[in-house]
């Protein structure tokens, strides 16, 4: 699937999900600007990437409108263009339903639901403009979760804040259809990034999350990169609306699976 010369910002590509992402589609050819607020990450994937293809680094905090302005401003300034947006950027805060702090919802949901807002409608006001004057509509792509469906009682902000990333998702592709733009999102299951490292070395919290995975695996970025890869491209040209699960066969099971010792 190529993505030659299009150009794709990746926000919370710094690492995880977000830098393979960003890898992929450097790898297909685009031209992509990592955003983030890590910047001494996103310099070290900047030096990683640079070597596949054209990749710049944007400091945005996507809670924060005027960043995400400057997000777009600057995208523009360098490549002229916004062809492939992924709301990637998100973080957890988790505490018990009656212990957790309005403070910590607020930050989540900034982060993670008004953030996918903000740079949405950021960049669909330059993709509508250029359909307008006769451009190629272009794709955005939002990083839900299965746990916009399925309940974590301690992750009550995350939990919320894809549920409201898979509405979001449906709105928007419905509201800017008409300018043949298209928005998707992925819901990923388990995928081994920093966050989900140290279930290796812990068999136990290793073995509950393969007992409800029928594929008896942690899956890793660069599938859910795959995903993001394939929506991009014209290959999912009559693909609106929709969230694809990469989760292993989790949503499915109703039931917990027997997972062998050697797994």
């Amino acid at each position: 699937m190529s993505l030659e010369n299009k150009v794709a910002i990746v926000t919370g590509a710094a690492r995880g999900i977000g830098f393979a992402v960003a890898k992929r589609f450097v790898t297909d050819g685009a031209k992509v600007v990592i955003a983030d607020v890590d910047d001494e990450a996103g310099q070290k994937a900047i030096a990683e990437l640079s070597q596949l293809g054209e990749v710049t680094y944007i400091h945005c905090n996507v809670a924060e409108r005027l960043d995400v302005r400057n997000m777009v401003a600057e995208t523009l300034n360098a490549y002229g263009d916004i062809d492939v947006l992924v709301n990637n950027a998100g973080i957890v805060a988790g505490a018990d339903f009656l212990d957790l702090e309005e403070e910590d919802l607020d930050r989540v949901l900034g982060v993670n639901l008004k953030g996918t807002f903000l740079c949405s409608q950021a960049v669909a006001r330059h993709m509508v403009e250029k359909v307008q004057n006769g451009g190629e509509a272009g794709t955005i792509i939002n990083m839900s979760s299965i746990n916009s469906v399925l309940a974590i009682p301690n992750q009550i902000p995350y939990c919320v804040s894809k549920g409201g990333v898979a509405q979001l998702t449906k709105t928007t592709a419905v509201a800017l259809a008409p300018h043949g733009i298209r928005v998707n999102a992925i819901g990923p299951g388990s995928i081994m990034t920093d966050m989900l490292a140290s279930v290796n070395d812990d068999p136990a919290a290793k073995n509950r999350i393969l007992s409800r995975t029928p594929m008896l695996r942690v899956g890793e970025a660069s599938e859910i990169a795959g995903v993001a890869a394939f929506l991009a491209s014209s290959d999912a040209s009559y693909v609106t609306g929709q969230t694809i699960f990469a989760d292993g066969g989790r949503m499915p099971l109703n039931y917990t699976v027997a997972v062998p010792d050697d797994a």
